[in-house]
């Protein structure tokens, strides 16, 4: 079976559903085909009509990035300015562009937790928290036969997933019972008579983004013609989420000296800092892309160092006053997605959850950052 754009969809939202992204936020398909068959997939932050040339010339299907092509409704379709270029030249080449923007910083395992993952930081946890994701229990009756085919589809799907567990069900066994009527086609047993099967129940938790993707599966790899199952909402509290993330270092160190840590660990050369140089530093806060509007998140969670990009004067001088030091380690940093979805694209292909393990995934080359340092 072919694999398609939906596929890497399915397998992106997957990690980063788009019910986790701001409603100001345009994620998801940008331009292309939902049902185009894929072979080559590039990462990229930002889609730039150099980055789609890298495109064409590697002979990419589908390009995933991080920042949306399309943020706000086109007016028009000016082929003469650099976006109708791009646009042109995505749809003669039959290029996709699927973005995972918001939704990809709040997801557990996203570019927050990369940026956080880099620095080294402990004990981490939300900066700015949002609403908790509705959690249900699924529970599905199944034949002995098929007991694997459907916790498989399950799993697949996200179901079963606890912290760092997956492939999590409770499973009891018992005796189902049916008849099939006059108009029944079914898989075991005969019209008109009543049948007993030795059944399992398989029970487990779904997050409501989910839900209907699992269900979905679930009927797809059962044998049965109806197929019985039940959904209850729990009170139980997910993992929460949110933009950012705030944790401690193992030891403090002066402001100097994490200053040259954050550039190695992130890869920038330059960056623009506030605040007393010999102060002792333990908690940090970091968000990627800009941040400074939650400076104030940064200081309620009590950190040392505010880490984002775009800090302008005002919040750099409001954040001295607050006695929080601030790095502007600037937009770019995010590029660190590039290699951490790659990483989670080629583990599922080359694991054989999707049914093409010869699909390739590829980072971007191009700096698409706006700005040099001189």
């Amino acid at each position: 079976m072919t694999t398609t754009n939906s596929d890497i969809f399915k397998l992106m939202e997957k990690w980063a559903p788009k019910s986790l992204a701001y409603d100001w936020d345009n994620v998801g398909l940008q331009v292309g085909s939902y049902n185009k068959p894929v072979k080559k997939i590039m990462v990229t932050l930002d889609v730039l009509e150099s980055v789609v040339d890298e495109a064409i010339e590697n002979e990419v299907d589908l390009i995933v990035a991080h920042h949306p092509l399309l943020f706000k409704p086109l007016s028009q379709l000016n082929l003469d300015n650099w976006r109708g270029r791009v646009i042109q030249k995505l749809i003669q080449h039959n290029i996709t562009v699927y973005a995972a923007h918001t939704n990809l910083d709040m997801a557990t395992g996203g570019v927050n937790d990369m940026l956080a993952d880099l620095l080294g930081l402990e004990n981490t946890g939300v900066l700015v928290e949002t609403d908790p994701e509705a959690i249900y229990k699924f529970a599905v009756y199944v034949p002995e036969t098929h007991l694997e085919s459907v916790t498989d589809a399950l799993s697949k799907e996200g179901a079963g997933h606890l912290g760092n567990y997956s492939h999590c069900t409770f499973q009891s066994k018992g005796t189902g019972t049916f008849m099939p009527l006059t108009q029944a086609n079914p898989f075991i047993g005969k019209q008109n008579e009543l049948e007993r099967v030795n059944e399992i129940k398989v029970e487990t938790i779904v997050k409501e983004s989910i839900l209907a993707n699992v269900l979905h599966a679930v009927k797809n790899a059962h044998p049965y013609e109806e197929v019985a199952y039940d959904i209850f909402p729990l009170k139980n509290v997910d993992d929460k989420l949110g933009l950012g993330r705030v944790g401690t270092l193992n030891e403090p160190i002066t402001l100097d000296k994490f200053i040259d840590h954050v550039k190695k660990s992130l890869g920038v050369d330059n960056l623009r800092v506030s605040g007393n140089l010999s102060k002792k530093i333990k908690r940090v806060a970091i968000l990627g892309g800009s941040g400074e509007k939650y400076l104030f998140a940064a200081r309620n969670k009590k950190a040392d160092v505010y880490i984002t990009g775009d800090m302008s004067f005002h919040f750099a001088q409001e954040a001295i006053e607050m006695g929080i030091s601030v790095i502007d380690a600037g937009h770019y940093i995010e590029q660190v997605m590039k290699s951490g979805t790659k990483d989670y694209l080629d583990q599922y292909i080359q694991n054989g959850s999707m049914e093409d393990s010869n699909i390739e995934v590829i980072v971007s080359k191009v700096n698409t950052d706006p700005f040099q340092y001189k």
